[in-house]
């Protein structure tokens, strides 16, 4: 392996290693003496899904902690077409959700992270649709990418590639390229460009995950036979933890947050299974690793280091980790001067870890400011401490990416603190903070990542460190640390961010969808954000030249940094029906600053930054609507409310528990936010005076909600039944069961061009049995299966209207489908004083 293979392996790992990290790790004596047991384990087994969530957290807890194994996770998505449970972001936003709480997940079952680029694009019904919409060609290459940079010894996949639409489409179709993989990655001649990174490899074996799932029942599960799989028990107690290895996974899967994945631990025996697949045959089923060498004689030159190895860990001192340093020092050098493999990088990363936890040796490098920009200078409080006895000389520190070296020659005495101060220059040419993976328009399917060495990473690249260059008994060690940002929250204790790199300026028109029914003047508002001090610049709004804008400039001044200042422009649309695109441009002299600041922010994970396109998308229609009050209830969190104040409608949010019959008749129409019904414990006892408000003469309008967790069987007033039927197509040819009900004709007529330009999907969980009260308006299917009726049903009730539907309006509202809009209006609009069809077109 030549020098530029070490090197990108290398930078690759402290990506993901490094940088994942928010707050510093503290570890214990249990905690380091296991790691270093896995210091002394060379094996690595790499397991391959298609979303987060996918992971089997049991086996890879399993791997990494009771065997010492490095385990990998290849999650070929980042998760974007799904929902949230947690807030309102969808699609890439989503994504960035997701990327962390697999990153949290795997802190926790001591796993590492890695992506391809291929987009979560939503439900798939069968993998050759999936491999349409994916580039299969550079999705599969991002799997041999992959397998040739982590080496694993060995491969397991979570699904099986043997049954394609029996499961999501993904998740076969992960399988499928796991698969194909497994014989290329050590055919120099397939994608021959990967190679002036990394060298081919091949895995000794592959694995498939399986369960009594797959096979429909435990009891077909129990007959099956089992001669080609290897039984492993996984339910093992850790008795230094104080855990057992299900609660350690159960732990890790609860990060999923946005996806309402808590998991209650389980103690106990439980077996997992794998069945062989690719490769060399087990004949013992004792281990994975069967034939494999996992110790440190498997590379040249390193018996020695085994040796070595091993007197550390029959001499490691629980009540004095410390003793371990010299030993662990003599390991660094020794393996430093191995001939270059694939576990040299790994293991020196490991080893210099596992030295800073013996000495209690603290490095930090805080900035004194969250956010910086380019060709700004970053004041830095550097904290450096040893927390032992063992001498160490703090010999210099460099900041980084501008490789400023600052010569120290410092003594850190035990237990002395010792604080520094450093400016820290940022280049005009530093990237902004942001995921790497969004900072180019990709495609349905694909995200756009044009640096090989970059593809696979999960985290934001962040290029703001500091090394510190440590003495130990002679021996030179670096560090690096990432620059953080700290500060204390009187709740909350000590807070730990990143150091962002932003633009001076940042802008946001603050709605991203605006309808504008006639040619009346419309003020569209733009805040603007100070990325440093004294930002002073003009802003423009630039809109197709049939739509007028008034100022054509505004100029702005903002002393501050951090602060927002918010102007309006008044526009008018042209005559004609039209839909634009407007951008909020920021000028700076001779810069041109058009991105908006996105900023993502949960407890359970780290604070992100996104840059967007200062984007909105302006629709002039002949759209109508009436003057409903409407009462919203939120479910798992959606931007619909506000897409109905566009339409002009008055919306006020309540909550399950604010609903009495006296605060109902303030309103029209009552929805339900998506998946209320999951989500909202409390609903439940307020069914009745729903019903009521309805039966009254007002609308209740119920939007999608997964069938297996309902809170209650009665959703609906009459008898409803939610299946898991959807229309993934978004496409998908619509036809009118009930055409001259008021819904498709009141205040708009409603056309099979309204479901064009849909995003993602059509609709999802749709009723399957409903009662003969309700009249099925649309139907639709994906091709080759049998129409879905359930889309849409209304049913009169009292003197008001029911509707359940499970039409996609959370995606396609804040996307500014026109369709979605004129058609929700109608809903809205549905009064008792309209006749009904009585005519129902059956199935």
């Amino acid at each position: 392996m030549q020098k530029k293979h070490l090197l990108a392996i290398t930078v690759f790992l402290f990506c993901c290693l490094i940088t994942i990290a928010q707050n510093p790790k503290k570890p214990n004596a249990v905690a380091i003496y296991n790691q270093i047991l896995k210091l002394n384990f060379l094996g690595s087994v790499l397991y391959i899904a298609a979303h987060p969530d996918d992971e089997n957290t049991r086996l890879i807890s399993y791997l990494s902690n009771e065997q010492k194994a490095r385990t990998g996770y290849l999650s070929l998505t980042r998760g974007d077409g799904g929902q949230n449970l947690i807030g309102t972001q969808l699609r890439e936003l989503l994504g960035v959700i997701r990327t962390q709480e697999l990153i949290e997940a795997r802190k926790i079952d001591g796993g590492e992270q890695f992506f391809s680029r291929a987009n979560d694009f939503g439900f798939s019904k069968n993998p050759t649709e999936t491999l349409e919409i994916w580039d299969k060609e550079k999705v599969l290459a991002d799997v041999v990418w992959a397998i040739r940079k982590f080496q694993p010894d060995v491969i397991v996949n979570r699904f099986d590639h043997r049954s394609p639409g029996t499961t999501h489409g993904h998740h076969t179709a992960s399988a499928m390229l796991s698969v194909e993989s497994f014989d290329l990655t050590n055919d120099p001649t397939i994608f021959p460009e990967q190679l002036k990174f990394v060298q081919p490899w091949q895995a000794k074996r592959q694995f498939f995950n399986t369960s009594w799932w797959f096979y429909g029942t435990i009891e077909k599960f129990d007959a099956a036979d089992k001669s080609n799989f290897i039984a492993m028990q996984t339910g093992v107690y850790y008795s230094d933890l104080g855990k057992s290895n299900q609660e350690i996974a159960a732990l890790s899967r609860s990060r999923h947050q946005s996806q309402g994945f808590g998991s209650t631990g389980v103690r106990g025996e439980e077996t997992e299974y794998l069945e062989f697949i690719n490769g060399e045959a087990l004949k013992e089923k004792k281990t994975l690793f069967e034939g494999i060498d996992t110790t440190w004689n498997r590379i040249k030159g390193g018996k020695a280091i085994g040796v070595l190895m091993s007197a550390i860990i029959a001499e490691f001192d629980h009540n004095n980790p410390s003793a371990s340093i010299p030993n662990l020092a003599k390991a660094y050098s020794m393996i430093k001067d191995l001939d270059e493999n694939q576990w040299t990088p790994i293991k020196l990363f490991e080893v210099k870890e596992i030295i800073a936890a013996c000495s209690g040796l603290y490095l930090e490098a805080v900035a004194q400011n969250q956010e910086g920009t380019p060709g700004s200078t970053v004041k830095l409080k550097i904290e450096a401490i040893n927390r032992s006895a063992v001498s160490i000389e703090l010999v210099s520190i460099t900041t980084l990416p501008e490789q400023v070296k600052t010569t120290k020659n410092l003594d850190l005495k035990n237990n002395i603190l010792n604080n520094l101060s450093l400016d820290l220059h940022l280049p005009e040419s530093i990237n902004y903070t942001q995921p790497y993976w969004l900072e180019e328009k990709g495609t349905d399917g694909m995200y756009a990542v044009n640096q090989q060495q970059n593809i696979g990473i999960p985290d934001i690249i962040r290029d703001v460190k500091v090394l510190f260059t440590l003495q130990f008994s002679g021996i030179e060690i670096p560090f690096e640390r990432t620059v953080i940002y700290k500060y204390n929250d009187d709740v909350k204790g000590e807070v730990y961010n990143y150091l962002d790199i932003v633009p001076d300026v940042t802008t946001s028109i603050l709605d991203k969808v605006l309808l504008f029914k006639d040619t009346k003047i419309k003020y569209v508002g733009v805040k603007i954000k100070a990325g440093k001090e004294g930002v002073k610049g003009n802003l423009q709004l630039e809109l197709p030249q049939n739509w007028n804008v008034s100022p054509k400039t505004i100029p702005f001044s903002i002393d501050k940094k951090g602060t927002e200042q918010i102007v309006y422009f008044e526009v008018t649309a042209p005559n004609k029906s039209e839909e634009a695109v407007a951008k909020s441009i920021a000028l700076i002299g001779n810069k041109r600053f058009d991105k908006e600041q996105v900023i993502i922010n949960y407890d359970h994970i780290t604070k992100q930054q996104v840059l967007k396109p200062a984007e909105a998308k302006l629709i002039k229609t002949d759209l109508k609507t009436n003057n409903e009050r409407i009462g919203y209830i939120m479910g798992a969190g959606d931007e619909v409310p506000g897409s109905l104040t566009q339409l002009g409608y008055t919306v006020t949010l309540i909550t399950p528990e604010e609903i009495t019959p006296e605060k109902l008749e303030n309103f029209d129409v009552v929805m339900t936010g998506v998946r209320a019904y999951n989500t909202l414990a409390a609903l439940a006892n307020k069914q009745t005076i729903l019903f009521d408000f309805v039966k009254a003469g007002k609308t209740m309008l119920v939007q999608y909600n997964t069938a297996g967790d309902l809170i209650t069987g009665n959703i609906a007033p009459y008898p409803l039944k939610l299946s898991r039927d959807r229309v993934t197509e978004q496409n998908a040819e619509v036809r009118f069961l009930a055409p001259n009900h008021p819904v498709l004709n009141v205040p708009n007529k409603i056309t099979s061009k309204d479901f064009e330009g849909w995003k993602q999907e059509q609709g999802l969980y749709y009723p399957s049995e409903y009662d003969k009260a309700f009249i099925p308006i649309l139907s639709s299917n994906d091709k080759g299966e049998s129409p879905k009726n359930g889309a849409l049903l209304i049913a009169p009730y009292g003197k008001g209207y029911y509707i359940y539907t499970g039409l996609s309006f959370f995606r396609e509202l804040p996307e500014g489908v026109t369709g979605a809009y004129k058609l929700i209006s109608n809903l809205i609009s549905l009064k008792s004083s309209q006749t009904i069809a009585t005519q129902k077109i059956k199935p």
